[in-house]
């Protein structure tokens, strides 16, 4: 009996220690899951893949007409890149084609992908060998269906692209992702982090969704991603604003609004025929003749009023305009008093001030001024 009842017990002491271990190893798969800081994936080497590839792989992109003069000043470059990770390039010009293929001494596996989307760059006239590195990819976003009326496309994709390309350029710096747009593709290469802002970016403006909004979420999850104590365990929605929608486009109201009559269980009255008419008038009961003469008479009225009408709107321009009231010039006052003693005293002042001609002594002793100083010149 003691042996019946001690086995559930210890059952039940097992049960409960197993969340315990549970509990114990959680913080332990959270440290191994975080990354930790400048640690870096160490690059894949001839060492790990000695005995190189089994199959050889290709793929091959074509380019349009106009391409062919960057592509033939660029593709020495290409080959001299791909040559040092053993990747065959071909361009033919009859075909209009690109081709990358993998060799025996081919030793990376995944090189064949990076040379694809290399061509593919090329094909967009944006050549950087940055995409052969490990740490680096890229992405082709395709915006030509997102949105179908051409001239709304145009404009969202300037505004992607900003003032002098201030929006792209402020993209770039937050994402660390060269981005370019191109006819209906956007091309972005950089970290995959980054890559995945961008097109979050892109396909937001597309939707009409300003750029400047994600940019402003980009620079605060930037300044929150340097705090890597206390924030990195923490959600950051906090912090983040939350931008509203707001549709500012009314819906268009008809220009005639019809009304609705009020509800009622009788039929409306029936309209009066012709004939109706013709009897409530006693036309109906007129000959022919006299049908015929009244029809006359009131086209002759209707005549009439309009010759009337026609010969005022002649006899306008013969009426003359109505003239303004002359105005009556004012008299001269006759009565004007002189005041001699006022002019008397404006002479003195005049004189005292040495206004107007000089007076015979001042004439005098000037000649005399004038006579010495000639006397002394000679």
């Amino acid at each position: 009996m003691a042996t019946s009842v001690d086995a559930p017990a210890k059952e039940a002491r097992k049960s409960d220690s197993r969340p315990q271990k549970q509990k114990r190893e959680n913080p332990d798969e959270a440290e191994l899951l975080t990354v930790p800081d400048g640690w870096k994936e160490p690059a894949f080497s001839k060492e790990d893949n000695p005995r190189g590839l089994l199959e050889e792989s290709s793929f091959a992109t074509l380019f349009p007409k106009y391409r062919e003069a960057y592509l033939k000043e660029c593709w020495p470059l290409v080959q001299k890149a791909l040559n040092e990770h053993h990747v065959k390039a071909t361009l033919d010009l009859i075909e209009g084609s690109m081709t990358v293929c993998t060799t025996k001494k081919t030793f990376d596996p995944y090189i064949i992908i990076r040379a694809r989307d290399l061509i593919k760059l090329c094909e967009r006239e944006c050549c950087l060998f940055r995409i052969l590195q490990d740490d680096v990819a890229c992405d082709i976003i395709k915006i030509g269906s997102l949105v179908r009326n051409k001239e709304r496309f145009v404009k969202r994709r300037q505004r992607l692209i900003g003032p002098k390309g201030s929006t792209l350029k402020a993209l770039e710096l937050l994402t660390n992702c060269y981005v370019m747009v191109q006819g209906n593709t956007v091309s972005a290469i950089g970290p995959f982090s980054g890559l995945k802002e961008v097109r979050k970016v892109v396909l937001d403006t597309m939707k009409n969704i300003h750029p400047i909004y994600n940019i402003k979420t980009l620079m605060i999850k930037r300044e929150l991603a340097k705090d890597s104590g206390k924030l990195r365990s923490q959600s950051w929605e906090r912090f983040l604003p939350q931008f509203k929608h707001k549709n500012v486009n009314k819906r268009k109201e008809p220009k005639k609004k019809s009304v609705k009559k009020e509800y009622t269980p009788f039929p409306p009255p029936q309209p009066e025929s012709q004939i109706d008419k013709e009897l409530a008038s006693g036309e109906y009961f007129l000959k022919a003749n006299q049908k015929k003469r009244q029809k006359m008479e009131a086209i002759k009225a209707k005549q009439a009023e309009a010759l009337t009408k026609r010969q005022e709107e002649r006899n306008k321009a013969f009426i003359p305009p109505k003239e303004k009231p002359a105005v009556k010039p004012k008299e001269a006052s006759t009565e004007t008093k002189i005041d001699v003693a006022a002019i008397k005293e404006k002479v003195k002042k005049a004189k005292a001030k040495k206004l107007g001609a000089l007076t015979a002594e001042e004439v005098r002793l000037k000649m005399a001024a004038d006579e010495k100083k000639q006397k002394r010149r000679q």
